[in-house]
């Protein structure tokens, strides 16, 4: 899975999942910009991928982000398309997730959790879209959880940003449909046990080294956002996939394989269900 002449831009990839997306683009010869509240995260991580040759200096870049403000999003992404002359994947992995029950979280924090969350994958996509549409194409790219189909205690807000982002990728794949815009719009879970999204590296060097070896690798989830953003953007689109599965899929067909819900997700009904919507949906 090739993306050399790709450009990609990852939110929330100064740790965890995010840092993994953008990592495993970079290897697969993706020009990326990594972005994230936290610019010392994203000095280290950017200096890391350069340095195990996942690319050149000059094709991976840091820049603070706040995905939640409208205007920065919309800066860094012109900026973006300005210096590369494109862009092909925005993978929105930005996260602010208190764990609290609603009682105790406080408006202020149960706005922010959805203004990062949600926000910033309907940012993205305001802002990409007139280049994506212009180039011929492009992937708009969210993270999809268990939250993002149940609930949880302690996880209010952030189950309705899950939920809230499942919708907003069901309906704007229509929207695209229906106006012959080539911008598929998915979320993509890990499927596979991953450290708590929260933890910082300082965090993650203080855990057992057993109890980390059951987390997946980072890096290893990506090559799934890297098989996605390289299929071309009418041929899915609304839908709900897990990395896990793919990466599964690959290692047993190659990364041309014939394609089935029970492949690509934890979800296959739900996958059928989206798909046999879209089919029907008028015009």
């Amino acid at each position: 899975m090739e993306m050399t002449g790709k450009v990609a831009l990852v939110t929330g990839a100064g740790r965890g999942l995010g840092w993994g997306v953008a990592r495993a683009m970079a290897r697969a010869g993706a020009r990326v910009l990594l972005t994230d509240v936290e610019e010392a995260d994203l000095s280290a991580v950017v200096a890391g991928i350069v340095a195990d040759g996942a690319a050149d200096a000059g094709d991976v870049r840091g820049r603070r982000l706040d995905a939640a403000d409208a205007a920065d999003v919309r800066a860094a992404i012109d900026e973006l398309v300005r210096d590369w002359g494109r862009i092909d994947a925005y993978v929105h992995a930005g996260v602010f997730m208190p764990l609290e029950r609603f009682e105790r979280l406080s408006p202020a924090d149960f706005q922010r959790v959805m203004d990062v969350g949600f926000g910033g994958l309907v940012n993205g996509a305001r802002a990409a879209w007139d280049a994506m549409r212009c180039q011929g194409g492009g992937h708009l790219i969210g993270i999809a959880s268990g939250s993002s189909l149940r609930g949880f205690v302690d996880e209010v807000a952030y189950c309705a940003v899950k939920h809230a982002q499942e919708g907003f990728a069901k309906a704007l794949a229509l929207e695209a449909a229906v106006d012959g815009v080539p911008i598929a719009v998915n979320t993509i879970g890990p499927g596979r046990p991953i450290k708590p999204t929260r933890m910082t590296w300082a965090e993650l060097e203080c855990v057992p080294a057993e109890e980390r070896a059951a987390w997946a690798d980072p890096t290893e989830l990506g090559r799934a956002f890297v098989w996605l953003a390289c299929q071309p953007p009418g041929r899915f689109n609304g839908l709900r996939f897990d990395a896990g599965p793919i990466l599964d899929t690959i290692a047993r067909e190659g990364p041309d394989f014939a394609f089935a819900p029970e492949k690509v997700t934890m979800y296959p009904d739900d996958l059928r269900a989206r798909e046999a919507w879209r089919a029907a949906y008028p015009g």
